[in-house]
């Protein structure tokens, strides 16, 4: 254990920062933001917030020699009514782009939700410190190394101080593309074991990029603020996966959602005119390939402490413009075939190709929705071998 008085306490900067879009400085630090305060102020949707406000892609990057990191945070907790506590989240230490140690903080906030009454209520807590110690020695002469400290992608999380035994200064550019994704909770991370390994953070690791993940759980809805966000943030490469949540919500007939898909795509590329862009139609997911939503939790398996989805429309109202997910594949391909006429950047993943029927009877949906640690990581492997191969939409051509 260190003395006390060996500590270096650094100011967290967002020079330290990666994968936000913005930090707002609270009572107790710094709380970063995966959308800017403008988007935020034009919807007042609580899930919005709460999903905005994980910091899932996040992470503290920096260069140091120390052997040990102190971080104190502030962390807010999701407590389900009638459902089983939820595990702490989880904060990953990478050296040199290797994992180095897994940790969580106790305490915090406390965002109590309850389904079905449909509220939610916030109690303040005490913060935490997760520690890291023993860190290898980088790979430079003097010991030098890359530290990255991933967020973690479910829990809201203010920072407080950073503390190490040797300085730390900001890490430098490595030049590598930056990636910029949105998508719905499954992009978000949802059951992912970790914050490395939600599938858009392994994919960018096995593709060598550098991601800002707008994953926003329940929140994927094409969103005109969303769509602007992206248009503003500098990327090289941009992904949006579109579907899921539309049906869930049962947000809108195909006669809205063709030229919602357009406007964003048209908005997206104000800004990217010649990056690729691909879109990503959505994942295998049975109960709603031909059912509308909206989508309901099953309050009958909530009781036995298991959070599972159902599918509430009627698949005879596809006659009136209903979405499912079946619609929605053949429209995103439709869109994509017809724009990319004129737009040899813009490209089409059938999300099936990431998360299949056989990936389904090897690996299912335990909530029937979305998929657990192993899902993450078997679609963050096909997107990566798909997106980032020689032939694909992410694929290095040239200067």
């Amino acid at each position: 254990m260190h003395a006390k008085d060996n500590w270096i306490t650094t100011p967290v900067t967002t020079d330290l920062l990666r994968g936000a879009l913005e930090v707002e400085r609270t009572a107790h630090g710094l709380l970063p933001h995966r959308l800017p305060a403008r988007a935020r102020a034009q919807c007042a949707d609580g899930q919005l917030a709460m999903a905005e406000a994980q910091p899932s892609g996040v992470r503290l990057v920096f260069r140091t020699r120390a052997t040990a990191v102190e971080l104190d945070t502030l962390p807010t907790k999701r407590v389900y009514v009638g459902a089983p506590p939820r595990p702490d989240g989880v904060y990953e230490l990478l050296v040199d782009g290797r994992p180095a140690g897994r940790a969580s903080v106790p305490g915090g906030n406390t965002l109590t939700i309850d389904m079905a009454a449909g509220t939610a209520e916030q109690r303040p807590g005490p913060a935490g410190t997760v520690r890291f110690t023993g860190l290898p020695e980088g790979t430079e002469p003097d010991g030098t190394k890359d530290v990255e400290i991933w967020l973690p992608h479910n829990e809201a999380t203010e920072l407080i101080a950073l503390r190490t035994d040797f300085p730390v200064e900001p890490a430098p550019d490595r030049g590598r593309r930056v990636w910029l994704h949105h998508g719905s909770s499954i992009s978000h991370g949802s059951d992912a074991a970790g914050p490395t390994t939600t599938w858009p953070a392994l994919a960018a690791s096995l593709g060598g990029v550098e991601l800002i993940n707008l994953g926003l759980g329940g929140s994927a809805l094409l969103d005109p603020f969303t769509a602007r966000a992206m248009r503003d943030t500098p990327a090289d490469l941009i992904s949006v996966k579109i579907g899921i949540n539309l049906v869930n919500a049962d947000l809108m007939r195909l006669r809205a959602f063709t030229p919602a898909v357009h406007g964003f795509l048209d908005t997206l590329r104000e800004g990217h005119p010649t990056a690729p862009l691909l879109v990503v139609s959505p994942i295998l997911c049975p109960i709603h390939e031909d059912t509308p939503g909206p989508c309901a939790p099953d309050f009958t398996a909530l009781s036995t402490g298991r959070l599972r989805f159902r599918a509430t429309g009627d698949p005879a109202e596809r006659a009136s413009g209903k979405l499912t997910l079946g619609v929605i594949r053949d429209e995103l391909a439709r869109i994509v075939a017809q724009r990319a006429a004129d737009d040899p950047a813009l490209h089409y993943l059938d999300g099936r190709d990431l998360y299949g029927e056989p990936d389904a009877a090897e690996l299912p949906l335990p909530d029937e929705l979305h998929p657990d640690a192993a899902g993450h990581r078997r679609i963050g492997e096909h997107f990566a071998e798909l997106a980032f191969a020689p032939d694909g939409a992410f694929a290095h051509r040239g200067a």
